[in-house]
């Protein structure tokens, strides 16, 4: 492993190890989502959850496709440490819960 790689893991480590981004990879595991299921889900403002949304962009872990006025996140498979995500997403609780919340409180339908 280069120098290089071990600095890009241990960023990703380090992305990781903030529980609410922990949690909205958890999540992209299980579905898509709008930046406003996050906001409802983790009770913080839009720039906020925009914030966390960007770092896990720029290291290539999430991407987004515009739905008219939404932005929805997902997953960055082709990503090369994809595999190590999903190590690591084993070892952290399952997020569904979040989504029976959104949908029981009519959320989770709120960007169609």
């Amino acid at each position: 492993m280069t120098i290089e790689q071990i600095d890009t893991t241990a960023n990703i480590l380090k992305l990781l190890g903030d529980k609410t981004r922990l949690s909205m990879m958890g999540m992209l595991m299980i579905h898509d989502c709008c930046v406003c299921e996050f906001v409802d889900v983790f009770q913080m403002s839009q720039p906020a959850i925009s914030q966390h949304l960007r770092k896990l962009k720029d290291a290539g872990l999430v991407k987004e496709q515009r739905k008219g006025q939404w932005v929805i996140y997902s997953l960055e498979q082709k990503n090369q440490y994809f595999p190590m995500i999903q190590d690591i997403l084993k070892h952290v609780p399952n997020q569904n819960d979040k989504f029976i919340w959104l949908e029981e409180n009519g959320l989770r339908i709120s960007c169609d």
